[in-house]
């Protein structure tokens, strides 16, 4: 049969234009064709299994990764209430003194004429009631009248000319020193002896 002319003027479709389509379309042809004849029933079967463990796994490192991030969520919140009250049980401790104090006050405020050295005794004991809750916190003092200077435990605030002791030898504290257990707080503010010079 012969073509008209209308059909012969009629451009024909070239191959960049073919690309241009398929690239528009890509899903037109698969990237690979694999031949189910190519697999057996039995490899068949083995993928299958292979991407059931792959998926079972896949959901375990999920939950794992979601656990583990619970957990440091909670470490991080159960971190910051241990520091917030960390102080808790020495507070606890010493508010019978805090209750011993108020008692003394108000014992000096409403009895008149009160002997002085009632009112001294139980400031006293007041005083040893607070430094045993100290003590068991761990607090410890630094006694160094006497002791030969360190500069570990030791803060010389001056020098002092003595004969009768050694040199470098502690012959007053001006201001005590403490520890917590093996940590040194504050130290001991204390005068050092020194020969005279001659």
């Amino acid at each position: 049969m012969r073509k008209t002319e209308t059909e012969e003027n009629e451009p024909r479709p070239t191959a960049q234009a073919n690309e241009g389509e398929k690239a528009a379309n890509p899903q037109t042809e698969p990237v690979a064709t694999i031949s189910t004849a190519t697999i057996s029933p039995e490899q068949l079967e083995d993928l299958k299994q292979q991407a059931a463990k792959a998926d079972d796994h896949w959901n375990r490192l999920l939950r794992t990764v979601a656990d583990f991030d619970n957990f440091k969520k909670r470490a991080a919140r159960e971190k910051a209430e241990a520091i917030k009250y960390a102080n808790e049980a020495l507070l606890e401790k010493l508010m019978p003194v805090l209750d011993s104090f108020d008692m003394a006050l108000a014992a000096s405020q409403n009895v008149e004429g009160a002997a002085p050295e009632s009112f001294q005794t139980g400031v006293s004991l007041i005083f040893q009631q607070f430094k045993t809750v100290l003590q068991e916190a761990g607090l410890e003092t630094v006694d160094a009248l006497g002791k030969p200077f360190d500069p570990n435990l030791h803060e010389a605030v001056a020098m002092q000319d003595a004969v009768d002791v050694p040199e470098s030898q502690v012959i007053q504290q001006i201001r005590k020193g403490y520890k917590l257990r093996e940590r040194l707080l504050r130290p001991a503010a204390v005068i050092v002896a020194r020969k005279p010079s001659a």
